[in-house]
């Protein structure tokens, strides 16, 4: 019961000489209405903890009775009222603690801070004063728990101007009246209150209750006598992780995200005394999307009051995709206690909460590392973004980050090096890692190197490309004489034929003439596809007898560069570039030697007088070169740079007869088609249109 005295009533100034204060307080110190309600629940809870506090110590004697904190809401009256069982205030606390806001020569404060309202919370106690956000007129009731204290009724309608009186009220604590602005009819919805009390006081340490538990009865909700409790006072993060089993902790995540089905893959409970304090939990979620990621983030408390999820400040970036809590009176947070600040201790926190994920990581890599590989094709993404963003997490992490091959097994860097360090080191001395992007792609490449005996990776992740250069990188100023010497390569298993991925010895040299060099050349090119994003180019090399006739390959720091482009600013140059290809003609190969005679027999009446005539235009050019050698181009005349410039035309115009002769050739012969579309398929590239022209061709040609 409250009852006023009003016989006893005096008025006076809010110890603010400045009107400015609450337009300040309205527009400046808080970036969201909504946190009003944070704010008078958190103090209604430090003066419920004040209160439990003297009582441990003797100061309060008897039962404290009930102490939850309530909310209330009268839409008759347009008001919300947020009502302890606290310590409550005498007349003289009030005057100190509302009337006069914690700072002398007011004036001179509002023009200091104005702008930076960030550098007020925490020192001068204006959490209160949020209330003036919504409310046209702000009450308070309070009785103190000193015996013979007076009970006291304040009011102030945001003005500097206040009243003040005794009045009497029947129990301890105080009484927080909000007279709420018609502006913001919304908090006197219970709907929306409950979601406020739900979003920033769900795990505060004691217990809110709004309104009373309902119960479906006779096809309808209906209220049971049972307050409806808001919050958990025990949160998991604050209990000690030997009083936790894995299934308390599964059971808080899902508390945490109640819309999240899966459970998470693996959990790390922070626990700081020194030289900070830091409580929480991270969790390792099962990431199915990119909703996933931008829906569930880390929470942020201050002594288990909600603050906010944007904790990329305090968390390094790359965590940011765990999810759990982080909880820290340490934590410097601006006016509104709604997003953090730099400060020396944030990086030290940061620092911390890194170390702590990698030490757990390790440890259960150790422990138990049959449940890390199942689980590692779920958090490899974590710890290779950690890995590409902190030097210092890579160090802690490349003991446990795994790499997968063809088969399925997992290795550690250090682990795969060993296996396959005898047999897939080059003659430089370096290791090549082989390594494929799909695996039924690049089959016909991987069964090629497994015959060789060689082992290959899978590498099919978003960030595999990224981490791969990284360890080449790493791996680089080992202390031999050159600093180059015995590092790793990752390679593409089609990016070349097996031979030349892992070279042993010299390339062997490619036995044919000039002229039939140039009939191969020639007849594969002017078959060609030809489009605007991808080149092709084609060389001769005499591979071995058993390789293929004719293969595809692709550069592997260009194909590298694109790829890693589309993930990394800076690099658009190589995204635009269109794709390159190298169609390899084997010309140790035994088919490649019968085409050969096939298109010699073909065109050698049409391209031997052409021959003749290059070769002889060819020692033309030759001669004017060389007599022309020793000159400087200032002493040339007009007439013999004309005379070079003819003849290099007139050879061209040979070279393209010549082209197009054995392109007459090739576009009738299905063998050279049929080679070209066998090395596009292999490389994955043979599709739609042209892919439906092989199997017909394929189907004819048998017979």
């Amino acid at each position: 019961m409250i009852k006023t005295i009003s016989n006893m009533a005096n008025k006076g100034n809010i110890g603010v000489t400045s009107d400015n204060i609450f337009p300040v307080i309205k527009k400046f110190l808080y970036s969201d209405h909504e946190i009003f309600l944070r704010e008078l629940i958190s103090n209604a809870v430090d003066a419920t903890q004040k209160l439990k506090t003297l009582a441990s110590v003797g100061e309060v004697k008897g039962d404290l009775g009930d102490t939850r904190v309530r909310v209330l809401i009268d839409k008759d009256k347009h008001t919300l009222i947020v009502r302890d069982h606290g310590i409550g205030m005498t007349a003289e606390e009030v005057d100190k603690y509302i009337n006069q806001i914690a700072f002398s020569g007011a004036e001179e404060f509002v023009n200091k801070y104005k702008d930076k309202a960030e550098a007020i919370i925490g020192h001068f106690g204006l959490g209160f004063y949020s209330a003036f956000m919504v409310a046209d007129k702000v009450e308070i009731f309070s009785q103190s728990y000193k015996e013979d204290a007076k009970a006291v009724h304040w009011s102030c309608d945001g003005t500097p101007e206040y009243t003040m009186e005794e009045t009497i009220k029947a129990d301890r604590g105080t009484d927080i009246v909000l007279h709420i602005n018609d502006e913001f009819k919304q908090y006197l919805e219970d709907a929306t209150i409950e979601g406020l009390l739900k979003k920033y006081c769900k795990f505060l340490p004691v217990e809110i209750a709004f309104g009373k538990k309902k119960e479906w009865k006779d096809g309808k909700q209906v209220e049971t006598g049972e307050d409806n409790i808001i919050n958990d006072v025990n949160p998991a993060w604050t209990r000690k992780p030997s009083d936790l089993t894995d299934e308390d902790y599964d059971k808080f995540y899902h508390e945490l995200y109640p819309d999240q089905m899966d459970e998470p893959l693996f959990h790390i409970h922070l626990n700081v005394d020194y030289p900070f304090h830091l409580t929480g939990i991270l969790y390792f979620p099962k990431i199915k999307n990119n909703l996933d990621i931008h829906r569930n983030k880390i929470q942020l408390y201050c002594n288990q009051v909600f603050v906010t999820d944007e904790v990329e400040n305090i968390v390094p970036q790359y965590l940011t995709l765990l999810h759990g809590v982080i909880d820290s009176p340490d934590i410097p947070l601006n006016v509104s206690r709604s997003y953090l600040q730099s400060d020396n201790n944030v990086k030290k926190i940061s620092n911390h909460i890194t170390k702590k994920v990698a030490d757990k990581l390790a440890e259960i890599f150790k422990n138990n590392r049959e449940d890390f590989e199942k689980k590692w094709d779920d958090i490899k993404l974590f710890i290779q973004y950690g890995m590409l963003s902190d030097d210092k997490f890579y160090d802690r992490a490349v003991g446990f980050a795994l790499m997968k091959n063809i088969e399925g097994k997992y290795f550690t860097l250090d682990e795969y090096k060993a296996k396959v360090k005898d047999n897939q080191t080059d003659k430089n001395g370096d290791l090549i890692l082989l390594y494929a992007q799909d695996a039924d792609a690049s089959y016909a490449y991987i069964e090629r190197a497994k015959e060789k005996g060689y082992d290959v990776l899978l590498m099919d992740g978003e960030l595999d490309v990224h981490a791969m250069s990284q360890a080449e990188q790493k791996s680089y100023g080992d202390g031999t004489d050159d600093g180059k010497k015995g590092v790793i390569r990752f390679v593409r298993v089609d990016s070349d034929v097996i031979e030349n991925l892992i070279s042993k010895a010299d390339k062997a040299a490619v036995n044919l003439s000039a002229a039939d060099e140039d009939a191969l050349r020639y007849t594969f090119e002017t078959q060609l596809p030809k489009t605007d994003k991808t080149n092709y180019v084609v060389s001769l090399e005499a591979v071995s007898a058993d390789a293929l006739p004719v293969f595809l390959t692709q550069n592997e720091f260009m194909r590298r560069m694109k790829e890693m482009s589309a993930h990394q600013q800076g690099m658009s140059f190589y995204g635009q570039m269109p794709d390159q290809y190298n169609l390899v003609i084997n010309t140790a190969n035994p088919k490649v030697t019968t085409l050969l005679q096939d298109i010699n027999t073909a065109c050698s009446e049409k391209t031997t007088p052409l021959l003749e005539q290059i070769a002889a235009k060819q020692k033309e050019e030759d001669d004017l070169r060389a007599a022309q050698k020793d000159k400087k181009e200032a002493d040339l005349t007009q007439e013999e740079k004309d005379a070079v410039t003819n003849v290099t035309k007139e050879l061209a115009a040979l070279r393209q007869q010549l082209k197009e002769q054995y392109g007459e050739y090739a576009k009738a012969s299905d063998k050279v088609h049929q080679l070209i579309d066998i090395a596009m398929l292999a490389s994955g590239q043979l599709k739609g249109k042209a892919l439906a022209k092989f199997v017909n061709r394929s189907v004819e040609m048998l017979g």
